[in-house]
């Protein structure tokens, strides 16, 4: 039965029953923090031997030594690397320092005040310069396309990815928009893959600004929570090639929850056009990334094998970690008709819905009993979710049973709140 098939009497019953439980979580002074998706300290223990690999061999295949200036846009094993990671040709790659979202917000600034390409008008020229969101998404995305000035519109999520109907009409009537952000693989939070047919959709798209740009951050293209019942998905930058716009697509990735969260590598692939002026771009900022980080990592990961050896290890860690999310979960809210949850295949979060209105509440509810959640709001532009329903939970981090006392916490908070709201 769910809670709005109860009496009123049924409710007020349950509802002093789960005040007392909540109570009783209070009194345990739990200091809990789910609030972003860092790998648990294990984890960090799996790639530690990268640190030993160079051996005092510090020239890359090309005779070059990693310790001194020169190849600002990586090293060929790095490229090689990460080429095989986002199914690109190596000379598509620039490697870069520890952080894509670093790269993403410099190629946004260079268009900001450069243009996409030489000759195309900067995005600062633009009156009002728009961006498009698939919702709920990554807040940090959002803040840098706040950061410039940007008019973020959301863009629903569909089980496939975003809603393409949508996005096809944006982009063909309004030549102020300039871009849209995507996680294709195991998206943040939703854990949603996009389908073959969105990808295509994408790679098709015929927009109104010349200067139209896709940016795909892959950034869990390889972290799958069991490699048996992974996701696919289809070559993005394929699809721009085979709809005509090779230059329409930024792809980004990094080691961060490979290897070291906080020394990693990152990389763009893009088209030659892309790439040569990005370089060009780049080269004014710095004479080049940290070479001996991407030695390290080339030595020590070596190819997509490598890559997936280790990523089999992090499954390890953190796939009973997102049974128990769906083990408490399923337990304490299954069929009561006040939340719904994503079931990802990979990914660090799992996307929850409460009843609209409420996630505030919710999350309001759980820093008061100890458990810090990213906060309600935090996955749509400007921090707003229009229906106050989404929150994101990021099991990886906290040892299992701190995570099953923290779900069980979240799954009586929201029945109070959905119990509340059904009184009102």
């Amino acid at each position: 039965m769910t809670l709005a098939e109860m009496t009123k009497s049924d409710l007020e019953q349950m509802l002093k029953e789960l005040q007392a439980q909540y109570n009783g979580f209070k009194s345990k002074n739990l200091k809990l923090d789910m609030s972003r998706g860092k790998p648990a300290p294990e984890q960090l223990e799996y790639c530690k031997e990268i640190l030993y690999c160079l051996n005092g061999n510090f020239k890359s295949e090309n005779g070059i030594d990693v310790r001194n200036y020169g190849m600002p846009d990586g090293i060929p094993e790095a490229k090689r690397l990460f080429a095989q990671i986002l199914e690109v040709d190596p000379a598509n790659v620039i490697v870069g320092g520890n952080s894509s979202l670093s790269l993403m917000f410099d190629i946004i600034g260079n268009a900001y005040e450069k243009g996409v390409l030489p000759g195309m008008k900067p995005w600062s020229k633009v009156e009002q310069p728009k961006f498009l969101c698939p919702v709920p998404g990554y807040d940090r995305h959002f803040s840098v396309t706040k950061f410039f000035g940007f008019e973020m519109i959301n863009i629903p999520m569909n089980d496939d990815g975003p809603d393409m109907d949508l996005v096809e009409e944006l982009v063909s009537n309004d030549e102020s928009i300039k871009g849209i952000w995507c996680v294709p693989k195991y998206s943040n939070p939703s854990g949603v893959t996009y389908s073959e047919t969105v990808v295509k959709r994408l790679g098709s798209l015929k927009p109104a600004a010349k200067d139209f740009r896709i940016f795909c951050d892959n950034a869990y293209v390889v972290h799958h929570l069991n490699l048996e019942n992974q996701d696919k998905l289809y070559n993005i930058y394929q699809a721009c090639v085979e709809g005509g716009n090779e230059d329409m697509v930024y792809l980004f990735t990094s080691t961060s929850k490979i290897t070291f969260p906080g020394s990693g590598v990152c990389a763009m692939a893009a088209s030659p056009a892309n790439v040569e002026y990005t370089r060009r771009l780049l080269s004014v900022k710095t004479i080049g990334y940290n070479k001996l980080n991407q030695l390290l990592h080339a030595r020590f990961l070596k190819d997509i094998d490598g890559v997936l050896n280790v990523m089999v290890l992090h499954a390890t860690s953190i796939r009973p970690k997102f049974a128990m999310v769906q083990q408490v979960l399923n337990r304490g809210l299954a069929g009561l008709g006040c939340a719904n949850w994503s079931n990802p295949h990979g990914g660090y979060f799992v996307s929850f819905d409460t009843m609209e209105g409420c996630a505030k509440r919710v999350y309001n509810l759980c820093v008061e009993a100890g458990v810090t959640l990213t906060p309600a709001g935090a996955t749509y532009p400007y921090g707003i979710d229009p229906s106050d329903c989404n929150i994101r939970i990021s099991p990886t981090y906290p040892p299992i049973n701190e995570l099953e006392q923290a779900m069980e916490l979240l799954a009586i908070v929201v029945k109070i709140v959905s119990i509340e709201k059904l009184l009102a």
